[in-house]
């Protein structure tokens, strides 16, 4: 059989592709993703999240998806998204010369304050390298969104100070209004008897009154309406029709003015497009990173870490997100997870164990976090999360029987399989698609690709011994038996080999396994032909699992169990459940004693694991119980610290308060002193013995020991030798090494050296501490102020102050003036506390202060530019 065109080839790979994205249920976490985007745009895009084709790009994803996490996780809160919209559709209008409406102007005004404001609080912050890549250039135009807002208000109408000729017209109409509405007040008070109701209103942009149609004689005019009643006629008085006709050309000249405004306006956006196209671009991927960062950590999910070919594949807790989502929004069960950890060698991994076991969903938990880990996403597993960057990820999951395409449970399999080996062909050419390798035209409608094997001249499938896909299995021209440099891809298989022959389709499935192992990366299929089980043990490349299945219960745990094959558990739960012993002893017969030996030999193994796992878990409990008694120990011991700490401030608290009551007597002594009755000695005394109990009771506050030598104190009684006596210091004079004393009348001034303590202590000299060399000066930039370089925006709003300041550094920048004067006067000081605010967080403004006195000191702000 010749082999399949390679244009057939690359459909068939595109098919299989999209297929595994339903497959694996990837639009419902889309769904799930997109409510947590906080722009139309950002939810548009999650629902049809596209998956990169390169691993450097899957890396820049999760480092913007972790940015965003601590953005999230900080004080100041995530990004900010208020004013951004969706603005494609008018900027798409303008570009072909379309005149935008006032609300869409004002929806791309608000866009661009929106980014601006997303790009500041990028810039603020120096650990975001991914996302400040993404708004490093930028352009928000803040020229364009004051034009905007000056000839927008935020009802989405055009300003009268955006023309004048249209502040003209206005104010024509207004005064017209003015003039019919007088004219009408006075016919209404003239003839109020024919009059419905003292009301004005207008019928086809026309003033009218409500005429009594009894009256109708009385008010002539031109009646315009009529009530359903009949008995009320709206009539326009002659007198101010002229008028009404004026008011409908004042009208018509307004809407004239107000479109070449928007038009103007609209020519503005259409020349900056391609810019604003960016930014809005640069915005929804922002907001995509944040969607991402949140719905992760609402998953409680980890960041992922591609390992190279040598390294263990390792997803611990792993648990599918989709369930995650149903337990917590629609009160479904618990989510079990299971444990995932593959060696670099392995290439195939075969489940075995019981229906509804949860093999299936083990399939499309792997193949959910294959595809979240390339998308940018975390993935609800323990760290550390590690997992191979797969190219494809290509499923064969469900049945995909069909009456009207002669489809069997079989032959609906292998259709999937013979699309799986044609997109891991190594000789295909790569594409950058969603999931792997997706050739550039998509196959959608048109017949169904007919696959070898199948007949349909007459609509029927083959029998038992059917070839279908075979040229999927089997080597051609083209295609080796064997691959030296597998493909990147995660392969899924479900139930492989079944809806056959058993026997053919146990061969069938083998023999599939062993051609994966050579052409991908990493094979997971669940069977349940015995005959797989036995792989692992002829290649070192296979490995064996199984989901646990209660015996006392006879129901699956849902845990999954590495290295060991699944058991049969058919007679055992046909005998639990009361079938006739006769009839299970039968049929154990016919299966034969070597299975009925392995089976015992597997039951030995799990029982083994049980065991191993208790004490693996009694080992955890004893290592939580002796942590948990660490930090008992811990916490007594930082309690013993603060009660001793709590101790020693109350004791050093009680001798304060003896001190201050001796320092209290002490007082008393002096002032007795002072009188004459006590000698000086005794309040000497009495102050050593104070300084000796703070000295004994409170060691925390004791002074640090005086270096050698003395330096006595104003007040304290030192010895002269050369006038052999004691006297009292007056004045002490450190810079000079002068002291002046008193000794009884006579009054002196005296150095160090002539004097000393009571008990023979020489005064220390203190040496004076070397000044600090003072900073080496710096270039003065220069503060020269010229009209270039001073802006002048007193009397503005401090929104509009912003966006002026902001421009005026841009000229300062490109001019290299090196500084802007603002002036903005003193006022009530809120237009500078504004500008002043803006300066702060402006990353080309160095450092800002007040300006000269002579110069307008606080009403001028001199700000200096990096």
């Amino acid at each position: 059989m010749s082999p399949l065109p390679s244009s057939l080839i690359a459909n068939q790979a595109e098919s299989i592709q999209i297929e595994t994205l339903e497959l694996l249920e990837w639009p419902r976490l889309c769904q799930h993703l997109a409510t947590f985007t906080a722009t139309k745009l950002g939810a548009i895009v999650a629902r049809q999240l596209p998956i990169p084709g390169d691993r450097r790009t899957s890396e820049t994803l999760l480092a913007q998806t972790r940015e965003a996490w601590e953005l999230e996780r900080s004080a100041t809160g995530g990004l900010n998204f208020g004013g951004i919209a969706d603005i494609g559709a008018a900027l798409d209008r303008a570009t072909r010369g379309g005149v935008l409406a006032g609300e869409e102007l004002l929806e791309v005004a608000t866009t661009l304050s929106g980014a601006r404001n997303l790009r500041r609080a990028i810039d603020q912050r120096e650990d975001l390298p991914a996302l400040a890549a993404l708004v490093e250039e930028l352009r928000t135009y803040p020229e364009l969104e004051q034009e905007i807002h000056y000839c927008i208000d935020d009802r989405g109408d055009v300003t009268d100070r955006a023309s004048p000729k249209l502040a003209e017209v206005r104010e024509k109409l207004r005064a017209g209004r003015d003039w019919i509405y007088q004219k009408l007040h006075n016919i209404m008070q003239q003839h109020s008897n024919a009059i419905q109701e003292p009301n004005i209103s207008q019928r086809g942009d026309r003033f009218v009154i409500p005429v009594k149609a009894s009256h109708k004689d009385v008010i002539r005019g031109i009646v315009h309406d009529t009530s359903s009643t009949g008995a009320t006629l709206y009539v326009e008085p002659h007198t101010i029709t002229e008028q009404n006709n004026r008011l409908r050309q004042w009208q018509r000249q307004e809407v004239i003015e107000s479109e070449i405004v928007r038009r103007r306006l609209s020519e503005q956006i259409a020349e900056v497009a391609p810019d604003l196209e960016r930014l809005l671009a640069v915005a929804t991927e922002l907001d995509l990173a944040a969607a991402r960062a949140r719905y992760s950590f609402w998953i409680e999910g980890n960041a992922p870490r591609f390992i190279e070919p040598d390294e263990t594949l390792t997803l611990r807790q792993l648990r599918h997100p989709l369930l995650i989502w149903q337990q917590k929004h629609e009160q479904g069960r618990d989510v079990i997870p299971i444990d995932v950890r593959v060696d670099p060698t392995i290439r195939v991994v075969a489940i075995t164990g019981p229906n509804t076991g949860g093999k299936t969903v083990t399939l499309k938990t792997l193949g959910l976090a294959a595809l979240m880990a390339k998308a940018g996403l975390f993935v609800p597993a323990r760290e550390p999360v590690e997992l191979p960057w797969f190219s494809q990820v290509l499923a064969d999951i469900g049945d995909e029987q069909s009456i009207e395409q002669n489809l069997s449970t079989f032959s609906g399999h292998i259709r999937r399989i013979v699309r799986i080996l044609d997109a891991l062909q190594p000789d295909r050419p790569a594409t950058n698609d969603g999931v792997g390798a997706i050739a550039p035209e998509r196959a959608h409608g048109g017949a169904p690709l007919q696959e070898p094997g199948l007949d349909d001249s007459n609509g029927s499938e083959s029998d038992g011994n059917e070839t279908v896909g075979a040229q999927g299995l089997a080597p051609s021209a083209d295609r080796p038996a064997t691959n030296d440099n597998p493909s990147e891809s995660l392969v899924l298989l479900d139930e492989v080999g079944a809806g056959t022959d058993p026997a053919e389709g146990s061969a069938l499935a083998a023999a599939l396994l062993e051609a994966l192992a050579d052409r991908a990366r990493l094979t997971v299929a669940t069977t349940h032909f015995g005959e797989l089980k036995t792989l692992k043990y002829r290649d070192s490349r296979f490995e064996n699992a199984s989901v646990e299945f209660d015996d006392q219960t006879l129901s699956p745990t849902y845990r999954l169990l590495w290295g060991i094959p699944g058991r049969s558990n058919a007679l055992s739960i046909a005998r639990r459940l009361g079938l006739d012993e006769a009839v299970v002893t039968a049929a154990g017969d016919r299966v034969g004693g070597q299975s009925e030996d392995i089976n015992r030999t597997i039951a030995g193994l799990e029982a083994e694991r049980r065991r191993q796992e208790a004490k693996a878990n009694e080992v955890a409990h004893l290592l939580q119980r002796a942590e948990f008694l660490h930090e008992q120990i811990d916490r007594k011991a930082q309690t013993l610290k603060e009660r001793e700490e709590q101790l020693k401030q109350t004791q050093e608290a009680a001798v304060q308060k003896e001190i201050e009551r001796a320092r209290s007597e002490i007082a008393q002594v002096i002032r007795q002193l002072q009188r004459g009755t006590p000698t000086g000695q005794q309040a000497q005394q009495a102050t050593a013995q104070v300084g000796e109990i703070a000295q004994r009771f409170l060691p925390s506050q004791q002074p640090k020991p005086k270096p050698k030598g003395y330096k006595p104190q104003v007040g304290e009684r030192v010895r002269v030798p050369k006038l052999g006596g004691a006297a009292e210091v007056l004045a002490i004079d450190e810079a000079d090494e002068e002291i002046t004393i008193r000794m009884g009348l006579i009054k002196a001034t005296l150095q160090f050296a002539d004097v000393e303590s009571l008990d023979g202590k020489k005064i220390e000299v203190q040496k004076p501490e070397p000044k600090p060399a003072p900073p080496p000066k710096t270039k003065e930039r220069s503060i020269l102020r010229t009209s270039s370089n001073t802006l002048d925006i007193r009397g503005a709003r401090v929104a509009d102050a912003e966006i002026e300041v902001e421009q005026a550094i841009d000229r300062a920048i490109s001019a290299d003036f090196g500084c802007l004067w603002i002036l903005h006067g003193k006022g009530t000081g809120k237009l500078r506390d504004g500008v002043r605010a803006h300066l702060k967080t402006h990353r080309l403004v160095e450092r800002f202060e007040d300006a000269p006195r002579e110069d307008g000191g606080t009403g001028v702000t001199v700000a200096y530019l990096r």
